[in-house]
């Protein structure tokens, strides 16, 4: 078996504790506060796009956050060093039009699908031959076409709420502006913007009890062949060469050795599980896993990965609670916090699309998925890929 062995015995309390500290303990938070706050806003405007109930959203974070935890939890104490999984926000971007025209339960058939690809990359090891099957700069403008519209919703919040879209925008700059100040940038925008909300009443929770805790709901699969065409080879292409070769590559270059086969099957296991109750696509996250192995000494931060799952898991818990409270906030603040929160992804997404080689079949990727035309009722995302390949094989064979 390809997987990589754990470092044994794995470490008590008492080891954890000694390892454990105030540095750690503060990328932690920071971390997680990045997790739960712009890619939570892109689950709630995708779902509340696609027509998913209140109670669907909730089970998808509760998985998103809760579920995956144990992984990183089991992971981080295996390997010893900061390995945080969460979920594929471009995988997420990738579901949203598909809801518009596959039922919830076709969706999730498909999760469990990607799910079982990636068990299988993972214990025959063939992963990496898997994440350079696509040239990254076409993959690269796929995650570009999907992410624009966080782009442009982010300008149409100001139309929609001029006194939320720019009291946001104008913190997140500002604090942009200033490292000192050591607030997120998004923390503060989230924050400002909520001031706005209660200054103006436009707070509108729905009838019942604001607070509420996890009752995720376990959804039965469906596996279509239209769902499977569209959505596999997408979320599974974006999880292994977006996801987790960014994390990957993160903390390779902060001195650790994360074990690659045994990370692409925990993603296939929690895709499995996760789907279940409505998460898209477990991943290993990149920024989660910048943050907290970039602080104090190598081998100790793995606690802060620890903690980081310990929040993510409290989180969980409470999703319907911060569901119902987000959900009752004017669509402009939800599309101004995602937008804010995709600007830098966004920019980040054309840089490696259009810097290097296969930049011709990077824009027809590009356009295609722009354009969102199903064929076949397969959606664009999918096409985008197909195309872009087929445009860089037959018109950049000397960029090969």
């Amino acid at each position: 078996m390809p997987l990589e062995r754990p470092l044994l015995p794995l470490p008590g309390f008492a080891r954890v504790s000694a390892d454990f500290g105030g540095t750690y303990a503060g990328a932690a938070v920071v971390a997680f506060l990045f997790s739960a706050t712009g890619p939570v806003a892109i689950i709630l405007s995708i779902g509340a796009a696609g027509g998913l109930s209140e109670s669907d959203i909730a089970s998808w974070i509760f998985g998103g956050f809760f579920l995956n935890s144990l992984i990183s939890i089991a992971f981080s104490l295996a390997y010893r060093q900061p390995l945080v999984f969460l979920w594929s926000i471009p995988g997420s971007v990738i579901v949203g039009p598909a809801l518009a025209h596959l039922s919830f339960a076709e969706v999730i058939g498909a999760y469990l699908a990607t799910g079982i690809v990636m068990l299988l990359l993972g214990l025959s090891g063939w992963v990496r031959r898997a994440m350079d099957a696509v040239p990254m700069p076409i993959v690269m403008a796929m995650v570009a076409g999907v992410f624009l519209r966080f782009g442009v919703g982010l300008v149409q919040a100001f139309a929609q709420d001029l006194a939320i879209a720019l009291a946001m925008t104008v913190t997140w700059l500002a604090l942009s502006l200033s490292p000192r100040l050591k607030i997120p940038p998004l923390i503060g925008a989230l924050v400002v913007g909520a001031v706005v909300i209660a200054l103006a009443g436009s707070f509108k929770p729905a009838s019942g009890a604001l607070f509420a805790l996890a009752a995720p709901h376990l959804h039965l699969p469906q596996f279509s062949g239209t769902a499977l065409v569209e959505l596999v080879a997408p979320l599974a292409i974006t999880v292994l060469t977006v996801q987790n070769a960014q994390g990957i590559a993160i903390l390779t270059s902060n001195g650790h050795r994360p074990p690659t086969n045994a990370i692409t099957a925990a993603c296939g296991v929690g895709a499995i599980v996760t789907g279940l109750v409505g998460t898209v696509s477990t991943c290993l996250t990149g920024p989660v896993n910048a943050v907290i192995s970039t602080a104090g000494e190598k081998g100790r931060q793995y606690t802060a990965a620890l903690l980081v799952a310990v929040l993510a898991m409290a989180f969980g818990m409470l999703a319907p609670f911060f569901t119902r409270l987000l959900l009752a906030t004017p669509p402009a603040y939800i599309a101004t916090l995602a937008g804010l929160a995709m600007l830098r992804v966004l920019q980040n997404a054309f840089v490696a699309s259009f810097a290097g080689r296969s930049t011709l079949g990077a824009l027809i990727c590009f356009l295609v998925t722009v354009a969102d035309v199903s064929v076949f009722r397969i959606g664009a995302p999918f096409w985008g890929l197909v195309f872009g390949v087929a445009a860089s094989r037959l018109l950049e064979k000397e960029q090969r």
